[in-house]
């Protein structure tokens, strides 16, 4: 089936002049290149404003494509094996790649590189890193990890670490010596690719 087609399935009846495929043929247009991929990133009020979409449908839609999203992340298995970075970036990557602001995230694994839970250290830009340091080593000491991973998304697309990325790999890194618990990997999560520090050999 097309996105059309499954779209009209979820919106079910259409308005007058315009059955159920016909509006998700505009819904689809209103998403743009990026395909339903963009249902992500559009607001209530622009679904509402394609004809025959009311508040109920556009709440729907918004809803299936945040699913998705939670569908994809739920992927992401307690003890899953993430030795490499392709491995991490896979399972992370439709769950921080529609993300708006920026998400900083870390991995807590054990010894055989399994993953034991992770969490969600900021949302938006970071500024206090030495704060942001003390919590991931405090999280890492009560779950018991043994190396960590560190990943954010980039909103532009574009994984390309900034000055700042740099920065805090490299204190970071100084930390995981002081503290013995290794910093495996820091990756950059952007739209369908990432970058990883350890795979360019900065870590």
């Amino acid at each position: 089936m097309s996105d059309e087609e499954l779209l009209a399935i979820i919106l079910r009846t259409g308005t007058n002049g315009e059955d159920a495929l016909s509006v998700a043929c505009h819904v689809r247009e209103l998403c743009g290149q990026q395909g339903l991929l963009g249902l992500h990133h559009l607001t209530l009020d622009q679904l509402m404003s394609v004809r025959g979409i009311g508040q109920v449908k556009a709440v729907k839609l918004k809803a299936i494509a945040e699913l998705a999203t939670r569908i994809a992340a739920a992927r992401v298995e307690k003890d899953v094996c993430l030795q490499t970075a392709g491995a991490v970036a896979e399972a992370y990557m439709e769950r921080m790649r529609h993300l708006e602001r920026e998400q900083t995230l870390v991995v807590f694994l054990d010894g055989a590189d399994h993953r034991i839970g992770d969490a969600v250290l900021s949302e938006g830009s970071l500024t206090e890193t030495q704060i942001f340091i003390r919590e991931i080593y405090r999280l890492a000491l009560q779950m018991n990890a043994a190396s960590i991973i560190l990943l954010h998304n980039h909103p532009s697309g574009n994984p390309r670490p900034s000055r700042q990325d740099m920065l805090i790999t490299a204190r970071l890194r100084e930390a995981s010596d002081y503290m013995e618990i290794p910093l495996l990997d820091h990756i950059i999560i952007g739209d369908n690719r990432y970058y990883s520090f350890r795979e360019k050999g900065e870590l």
